[in-house]
């Protein structure tokens, strides 16, 4: 009896795993083919982690560069203080920043307490990820940047940390 039900329970699980595998590849696939839009991006209404809503339509118009980060991930949080910069030498030129981040409200506002930013921050949580894929970030790894023109366009996408020269090069595009 005890030998048939762990054959039930690993049969289950193998079939859960090629289930996931199978629409993991699917979904690489089809990312792979086809870029994905980033419109309805700009329909979505977030939260900041005091709880206020934050439409991403407020952006539009400007060339806006969206970091999804995490105050679990090193390389996100050296990135940010940069990004910062970014936000306030670059506002007069017309860019904005705003940083999605894939974590707990709680953790993001101990964070912010104690390493403020110029840029306003907005809570994307675990579905975050999701979002990050639907806009090019197939692997769903953090750091992950997109950078759009004024008139909403992708100008460029990156995974992992940004470097300076990453954004003297995203400055010239738009």
């Amino acid at each position: 009896m005890r030998s048939r039900r762990k054959l039930l329970y690993a049969g289950a699980a193998l079939g859960a795993g090629l289930a996931g595998a199978a629409w993991w590849q699917f979904r690489a696939s089809a990312g792979a083919a086809a870029v994905r839009s980033a419109d309805p991006f700009w329909a979505l209404e977030l939260e900041t982690p005091e709880g206020a809503p934050l439409k991403i339509s407020s952006f539009a118009g400007q060339a806006l560069l969206v970091n999804f980060w995490a105050t679990w991930c090193p390389p996100c949080v050296e990135e940010l203080p940069m990004l910062s910069r970014f936000a306030q030498e670059q506002q007069s030129r017309g860019w904005r920043v705003l940083g999605l981040a894939v974590d707990q409200p709680s953790s993001v506002r101990a964070w912010l307490a104690k390493s403020p930013l110029a840029f306003p921050v907005a809570m994307a949580g675990l579905g975050g990820t999701d979002l990050s894929k639907r806009m090019g970030n197939l692997s769903g790894a953090l750091p992950f940047s997109v950078a759009f023109s004024a008139s909403g366009q992708v100008l460029q996408r990156k995974g992992g940390k940004l470097t300076p020269e990453d954004l003297a090069v995203w400055v010239k595009l738009a």
